[in-house]
């Protein structure tokens, strides 16, 4: 439950709510990669004024996530065939589509700030996921008709809300009333997983694993399979609050493993088929600092280790689809690259797209079933970070 490291009224669907597909570029040049044939074609969307990035995509090929403003602040943004729009906030400073938070039938799922301020001064999740502490009250939202609506808690003040499914159902956590002792200042109150009905918006606590006193939801499916983290309250920010990935089925909650470390463990996507994708933490992680590799979690095989790019450190895997293409980061010491992961292979995205001189994509955040790809890339003629739209060409020499 943290940023992607390296610093991670809306159209309707036409013709009876059927999905439209995205057809891919016709392209007369064939693949340079001598492994794959796949290749993707870039467009740097539009900002609000500031820096940006894509955090979800649906199948329209809509994107959501964020730009900042020219003031400083950062806006919820929704880009619809490349126009983008500011999605406001709940009467505070700043706001946020964070997590894949955008569904096929355009309804969007994020966080805001209030005018309000926060009467225990907690930093809260959203703290991490904004460009400065402002202790403002922080509430998850759901954008509907065009209208965003606040996300009730489990009766604490705040909330942060992740995903939405295509049935409207909307995933994230909340605070409780209750003063909990494992939280670390200034966090003080206790939070659990919150699962928000579609049509009345009433919260309903996915409770922690036996023995750990917080949770909280990171990603919901069409079945209704809830994904996310149980552990310690913390600083309400990742570390130990990840102490176990786990998965709610249908009021069961399963531990999905880890890769040996005591914290960090946190799944950040899940498909149709239930397929889950994330990163957990090696051994020698106690501390708390992250040592995280990509994992994909299977019900067959269980959580394996994607690896990283050559040379470099750690991974992360943040979006999976449907034919279960990954996408994420890989970091060395200083730096991340965008990654996609193919056929169960690893490879630096700037490789497969053709970029401009010094340009190159700094995270891939959320793919849908076409393939089409969003994150940031960091453009060197403007010298901003800004959201991407990367769509799959194919050679018209081959058959798609």
């Amino acid at each position: 439950m943290r940023r992607i490291v390296c610093t991670l009224g809306v159209m309707a669907l036409a013709g009876c709510g059927a999905e439209q597909s995205v057809q891919p570029v016709l392209v007369t040049k064939a693949a340079t990669d001598p492994a794959m044939s796949t290749r993707y074609s870039i467009v740097a969307l539009p900002t609000l004024g500031g820096t940006s990035r894509g955090n979800a995509i649906n199948a329209r090929g809509f994107v959501a996530g964020y730009s900042n403003l020219l003031d400083g602040t950062r806006h919820a943004a929704l880009w619809e065939d490349e126009s983008v729009t500011d999605l406001g906030t709940l009467g505070g400073p700043n706001s946020s589509v964070a997590w894949p938070g955008l569904n096929n039938r355009g309804t969007v799922a994020g966080i805001s700030e209030t005018a309000d301020l926060d009467p225990l001064a907690e930093d809260w999740s959203c703290s991490a996921f904004f460009p400065s502490v402002t202790h403002h009250v922080c509430r998850g939202f759901v954008r509907t008709d065009g209208v965003m609506h606040a996300l009730p808690t489990l009766g604490g003040i705040n909330g942060f809300a992740t995903g939405v499914n295509n049935e409207g159902q909307v995933v994230g956590w909340s605070e409780t009333p209750v003063h909990d002792p494992t939280c670390v200042a200034p966090q003080v109150l206790q939070f659990r997983a919150t699962l928000w009905d579609a049509k009345t918006l009433a919260p309903t606590e996915l409770p922690p694993l036996p023995g750990d006193s917080t949770s909280a939801a990171t990603g919901i499916n069409e079945r209704g399979q809830v994904i996310g983290i149980s552990g310690d309250c913390g600083v309400a920010v990742g570390a130990f609050s990840a102490r176990h990935a786990v998965l709610w089925d249908h009021g069961t909650v399963t531990d999905l493993g880890n890769f040996g470390g005591a914290a960090w463990n946190t799944p950040m996507d899940i498909n149709a088929a239930g397929d889950i994708v994330g990163f957990s933490d090696l051994p020698g992680d106690a501390d708390g600092n992250s040592r995280e590799h990509a994992f994909l979690w299977t019900r067959k095989d269980g959580m394996r280790d994607l690896g990283t790019l050559p040379g470099d450190l750690t991974s992360e895997a943040a979006g999976i689809n449907s034919r279960r293409q990954i996408v994420g980061i890989s970091c060395g010491a200083v730096t991340c690259r965008a990654v996609v992961w193919l056929n169960g292979a690893i490879f630096p995205l700037d490789s497969l797209a053709n970029l401009a001189q010094g340009d190159n994509l700094g995270s891939a955040q959320d793919i849908n079933d076409a393939g089409q790809i969003t994150g940031r890339i960091n453009q060197a003629s403007t010298g901003k970070r800004l959201a991407f739209l990367a769509t799959p060409v194919v050679d018209e020499n081959e058959t798609p």
